[in-house]
């Protein structure tokens, strides 16, 4: 029989929840964390020009420490279902390996402390010395504005104060293991438009074409070197993902061109230094008679490093009892909600192997799922400082 953490995976999976939708994914997990005595409530969070996003919170036990784990049940769309060794919303256990859009980001996380959290409870009971939350949210893999930090937000103002956090994304790269991330790079975005005038090609002088300033700009930011990186970070990079000029003529000059850049940055730079220095950069190069407009996302986020030892270390032994491996204490990759969090308390991230997330037959080993619930529990053990062998009265 499938143990507890792949039942509760396998009926996550089958939820399609594709973000923004809760696809039945919340209502699934409600049901069973209030059978299991936690105090469950659901929240749907509004905002402008983006989607309604209904959230979980989920808590048991009373004062302090109060632990977090939290997550995210949306996933990004399936593609193209004949493309998928078995549906992707099927839940199929085949050899083993578990298939399903979000096996690995990150309903299969979720299953897993899921199941760890009830187990915990089970044999300690909810006289433990502490608290443990569960922090859903439904808009991760979208504009991540009506999620984690609103419904941060809304806990803070139910009166809750968190200790420590785990995120379960998948932190992994290549078995379980691996690596805890104790932080992250920033993010930040922006856009740089080009305006000159339009006019027919076969007549350059009556027009001002905005392409080839616009690739002068691009040029020196692509050529800026940011940092060298440190002990803590890898270096920042800059990369130019996509350029537009809205012209599907071969035979105009465009009015506009429009390129967009997105910037992984360290602890070097804080967001306004780092947008200083691309303002300058950019108010450096020669373009004549054009102008051009730089515009920064709103959604940027700072880099974080957490140097909670009681956290790190607490995780860092039950990888290693349970696993037989010492984890690297990693910052590289992309962002998650763990950015809103570190806001709150000290937070890392660890889940399971990360190489099929966001791709056709996304998918994870059976065994994966029971080990990183039990390391899930150890952690609690530990962090909560119960004695292995005690047993709820």
């Amino acid at each position: 029989m499938p143990s507890s953490a792949v039942t509760i995976a396998q009926d996550l999976i089958r939820c399609p929840s594709v973000t923004p939708a809760e696809g039945g994914a919340l209502t699934t997990l409600e049901s069973l964390l209030a059978g299991a005595g936690f105090s469950v409530s659901r929240v749907t969070f509004q905002d402008d020009d983006t989607p309604d996003v209904e959230n979980l919170f989920a808590s048991i036990g009373s004062g302090r420490p109060h632990f977090v784990f939290a997550g995210h049940t949306d996933v990004v769309p399936a593609g193209a279902e004949g493309d998928w060794s078995h549906g992707p919303f099927d839940s199929v256990i085949s050899d083993g390996i578990l298939y399903g859009r979000g096996a690995v980001d990150m309903k299969g996380g979720i299953a897993s402390f899921a199941a760890a959290a009830l187990d915990f409870v089970e044999r300690f009971g909810t006289g433990f010395g502490g608290t443990i939350s569960f922090l859903i949210t439904g808009d991760e893999e979208g504009p991540a504005v009506n999620g984690t930090v609103k419904l941060l937000q809304w806990a803070r103002e139910q009166g809750h104060v968190f200790d420590a956090c785990i995120v379960g994304e998948p932190t992994n790269p290549e078995v379980l293991g691996d690596a805890i991330k104790v932080g992250r790079r920033g993010s930040l975005s922006g856009t740089v438009t080009v305006t000159g005038v339009q006019g027919h090609v076969a007549y350059p002088h009556l027009a001002d074409n905005p392409v080839p300033g616009l690739l002068k700009l691009l040029d020196a930011l692509d050529a800026l070197k940011l940092d060298d990186g440190n002990e803590r970070f890898q270096p920042s990079n800059l990369e130019i993902v996509n350029l537009d000029v809205g012209n599907a003529a071969f035979n105009v000059i465009p009015a506009r061109a429009e390129g967009r850049f997105n910037i992984r940055y360290n602890d070097e730079w804080s967001l306004e230094s780092l947008k200083a220095k691309i303002s300058e950069t950019l108010a450096g190069v020669a373009l004549g008679s054009l102008d051009y407009r730089l515009d920064f996302k709103r959604d940027a986020s700072e880099s974080f490093l957490t140097r909670d030892d009681t956290l790190i270390t607490a995780l860092s032994e039950a990888v290693r009892v349970e696993t037989g491996r010492t984890p690297e204490l990693s910052t590289g990759g992309g962002t998650s909600d763990a950015r809103f969090i570190k806001n709150y308390c000290p937070v890392v991230e660890f889940g399971l192997v990360g190489q099929t997330m966001h791709k056709v037959d996304e998918r994870v080993a059976v065994e994966d799922l029971d080990r990183l619930a039990a390391i899930y529990k150890r952690f609690l053990t530990g962090y909560f400082r119960l004695d292995e062998g005690a047993a709820s009265a």
